[in-house]
């Protein structure tokens, strides 16, 4: 399961993300989990590019592929380009959540 925490800060604005797991394992193979995590993976990857080349934001982000971990935080006051980026990311991730739910990914949101 790859399971979400979406940081948000007093104002409810987003300030990060946190996304740990995979959508199912080789041995344990159910249909969808490819899709699940090729979409999750896309999603994020495209949300942190599209911040970098958009917007001067600053943001910190570590992934590692084996334990599906993959962690983006912004370092600098957000604006509103990279609040659109990040409102995006989340409303494709609660699709997916709603369309697949468990044993895929499970989202929960984390005031900071």
């Amino acid at each position: 399961m790859i399971r979400v925490t979406v940081f948000v800060d007093s104002e409810q604005r987003y300030t990060g993300i946190d996304m740990l797991g995979h959508a199912g394992l080789a041995d344990d193979h159910q249909d969808g989990q490819e899709l699940v995590c090729s979409a999750v993976s896309a999603l994020a990857f495209n949300m942190a590019n599209s911040v970098e080349q958009f917007t001067e934001d600053s943001f910190e982000v570590n992934q590692e592929e084996k334990t599906g971990s993959f962690q983006f935080r912004f370092t600098s006051d957000i604006s509103f380009g990279s609040q659109l980026l990040m409102n995006s990311l989340v409303f494709g991730l609660q699709d997916i959540e709603e369309e697949y739910g468990e044993p895929y990914i499970k989202i929960r949101f984390k005031e900071v």
